[in-house]
């Protein structure tokens, strides 16, 4: 099961975090700080599965973003490292070149598409196409 999907820039700021289990808020700014020192300590020659705690964490760096999901152990990290790789292509397609700014300007756009790939905890759609439908949807009547 999937608990969590944090974006993080360089410098570790959270750009995007989503729990999908609940966390106290006190609780989860340090889970965050510490998951962040720990992804963002490693370089590219290492492995980007890490056992953490009670959980796994994938993660996967793309420019000066990373993408970090944290997992049960029973968790495919396979599975998890390619819907990282989804993820992001559905966010390049609806942006034509995703960057960081698109992420903090346009975040309820990238919530409805995380909403439309991953429900409690569980991946449930992978074809960029269906995902984007609700965003298209919702575009076509702004312009209507």
């Amino acid at each position: 099961m999937i608990k969590f999907l944090l974006m993080v820039n360089q410098q570790g700021q959270t750009r995007l975090s989503r729990y999908f289990e609940p966390v106290e808020l006190n609780r989860r700014a340090a889970q965050e700080a510490a998951v962040v020192r720990c992804c963002l300590s490693r370089n590219k020659e290492q492995c980007s599965f890490v056992e953490y705690q009670d959980f796994k964490l994938v993660y996967r760096q793309y420019a000066a973003l990373y993408v970090v999901v944290g997992v049960s152990h029973t968790e495919n990290e396979l599975s998890i490292f390619e819907l990282i790789q989804n993820f992001v292509e559905v966010l390049d397609r609806y942006f034509s070149r995703v960057s960081e700014l698109d992420i903090m300007f346009h975040l309820d756009s990238v919530h409805i598409i995380l909403d439309e790939m991953i429900q409690n905890g569980h991946i449930v759609e992978t074809n960029k196409n269906r995902i984007l439908a609700p965003l298209t949807a919702i575009n076509k009547m702004a312009d209507g």
